[in-house]
């Protein structure tokens, strides 16, 4: 990837004019592309979380099956309602401060060119991703919970969304998780965003403009910056749904990151901090498609 990046911005920020209508825009193409999100990957999430957090031998397949079994396939959409709600929220988040740190870039560089430095690409989404983060570690945190109820919701213990979050409020602790999901967020949002913009220069470089860019490119580009995301963060995802998935008050895995890991390493070795790495890679490669897809033909109607 070069270091200097020759494509045109999603929204035009050469410019100084702070724009509510962009701002506007940036919001609700986030949010379309959030629902996709959503919608695409949940199956896997779900998938993913009981694996990460099963303490027992197991693999995709079985917790398919058992989940099927039990719980029939409206189990796989469990604890959706939330990150319906919230996904939307971290999306418009993450591309929205994106979009706010590339202008700021340019206005730091005396607009003394139409592009940014790769580098510059990555800061751009760092910043995003640290800010996102505050978003996602309560929503995940919820949507875990929910997840990982495999009793019907007489015996279960939260009814619901809302019950649950009112629990972990109460108990003070809905935000736990929020460090290693600032550690997963923001490298891996820096690496998100900077290869997604390197594989748009490729086609510019040829001449071809962004909004000329067909559909079906977009999202394989974006599926590609999904998976060398979660390549370089998914240990730090594992470690993040653990500390989630433990007791509310007499966590027996540790109260931080490195006692989280150390816990996870002396229980079920190396292996452990890559176990449902197979599901994450498969949902990643539609829900990024999707995500990006989404968000760049929802910018395109909004003109």
């Amino acid at each position: 990837m070069s270091e200097e990046l020759t494509i045109p911005q999603v929204v035009d920020d050469l410019t100084d004019k702070q724009d509510l209508r962009r701002t506007l825009k940036d919001i609700a193409a986030g949010i379309s592309g959030g629902v996709a999100q959503v919608l695409v990957g949940q199956p896997f999430d779900i998938t993913k979380v009981r694996l990460q957090t099963s303490t027992t031998q197991t693999s995709a397949i079985k917790v398919v099956q058992s989940l099927i079994k039990n719980e029939g396939f409206r189990g796989f959409y469990k604890g959706t309602v939330t990150p319906l709600i919230g996904v939307g929220a971290c999306v418009s988040c993450q591309f929205g401060v994106n979009e706010a740190m590339k202008r700021y870039f340019h206005r730091k560089n005396n607009y003394s060119t139409t592009t940014l430095a790769l580098k510059e690409y990555y800061a751009c989404g760092f910043v995003s991703g640290c800010a996102n983060g505050f978003l996602t570690a309560p929503i995940e945190h919820v949507r875990i919970r929910l997840q990982l109820q495999t009793h019907s919701l007489t015996t279960a213990e939260y009814s619901g969304a809302v019950d649950c979050i009112k629990k972990l409020l109460a108990s003070g602790k809905i935000m736990r998780g929020l460090t290693p999901t600032l550690l997963r967020t923001s490298h891996g949002f820096g690496v998100y965003f900077s290869t997604y913009e390197a594989l748009l220069a490729r086609d510019a470089k040829k001449g071809v403009k962004r909004v000329d860019i067909p559909s079906w490119k977009l999202c394989s580009y974006g599926a590609l910056s999904g998976a060398l995301l979660w390549i370089m963060v998914y240990p730090f995802d594992v470690i993040k749904s653990v500390m989630q998935s433990d007791s509310l008050y007499a966590p027996t895995r540790g109260k931080n990151v490195i006692q989280v890991a150390r816990h996870i390493y002396a229980e079920r070795g190396l292996k452990a901090f890559f176990k449902g790495f197979g599901p994450t890679m498969l949902r990643s490669l539609p829900v990024n498609g999707a995500t990006f897809t989404t968000f760049e033909l929802a910018m395109r109607l909004m003109g």
